[in-house]
């Protein structure tokens, strides 16, 4: 019988946090679910890491990328193997609270959403606390052009309701491009305001640099969503001087609701 949940997780060269990772999987409390480990040619021991895990645990299934491709492809490919309805990302850095899953898919069953996504809280490479980010009850597709909201470590879609729905084949973003693919089948995507996700912040992450996040974000209105000058414009500044205000007066932005 196949899992209800499929979780994705793409590895390129993540041996010392990917164990963390797989951990906290194999302590949710929701046990319906199969792990897809997508290594991404990793020059590492990764390898090694998940041949461990998959001789350890029958859920967790091996994936590999011919030649280094990147997250999107790496996603994609698992996303193309899930055999569950609901699919689900979790990064090889990341890590989940016990809860998660049974909390996330039991709202989804109940109130039929077809995508959801939760708070999470940012924790350093040591495991200290940081700051939590919330989430609002709601999103849409302008307003996630505005803001996104969702954190890949924290989304789950149905791919019954939408399909199986692949993210954009670029090496950034790809997973913003994903969530506003998926609002172009519905309304809306609904928020968890529970920090069940600890995101790991890495000084040599792609999205450690905001600089150059924004300048991803110009190219996925642009090229991706194609979306005409002055739109692009319009949402480029939203989502850059929301950004800005989340980040250096959350007070003020909480104030005007782009804050959680």
């Amino acid at each position: 019988m196949a899992p209800s949940v499929s979780i994705i997780t793409p590895c390129y060269n993540a041996a010392h946090t990917l164990p963390g990772s797989v951990e906290s999987i194999l302590s949710q409390v929701y046990t319906d679910w199969e792990l897809l480990l997508v290594d991404d040619c990793s020059t590492d021991g990764t390898a090694d890491v998940i041949r461990e895990f998959r001789a350890r645990d029958p859920r967790i299934r091996c994936l590999n990328l011919p030649r280094n491709g990147g997250a999107a492809k790496a996603r994609n490919l698992g996303i193309e193997h899930a055999r569950g309805r609901y699919i689900a990302f979790l990064d090889a850095d990341d890590l989940w609270r016990p809860e998660k899953l049974e909390r996330q898919i039991g709202l989804m069953r109940t109130h039929q959403w077809p995508i959801s996504f939760t708070a999470y809280q940012k924790v350093r490479a040591d495991g200290s606390p940081l700051s939590i980010i919330g989430v609002p009850e709601k999103v849409d597709y302008r307003g996630l052009l505005k803001t996104n909201y969702i954190g890949c470590s924290t989304a789950v879609y149905d791919s019954r309701k939408l399909g199986k729905v692949l993210m954009p084949d670029i090496r950034k973003r790809q997973d913003f491009g994903l969530w506003l693919r998926l609002l172009k089948q519905t309304s809306h995507a609904y928020g968890i305001n529970e920090p069940y996700t600890l995101y790991r912040v890495q000084g040599d992450s792609l999205s450690a640099n905001k600089s150059r996040t924004v300048g991803y974000n110009w190219h996925l209105y642009r090229k991706v969503e194609q979306l005409p000058l002055l739109q692009s414009l319009y949402y480029f500044f939203q989502y850059a001087s929301r950004g800005l205000l989340r980040s250096k007066a959350p007070r003020l932005a909480r104030w005007l609701g782009w804050l959680s």
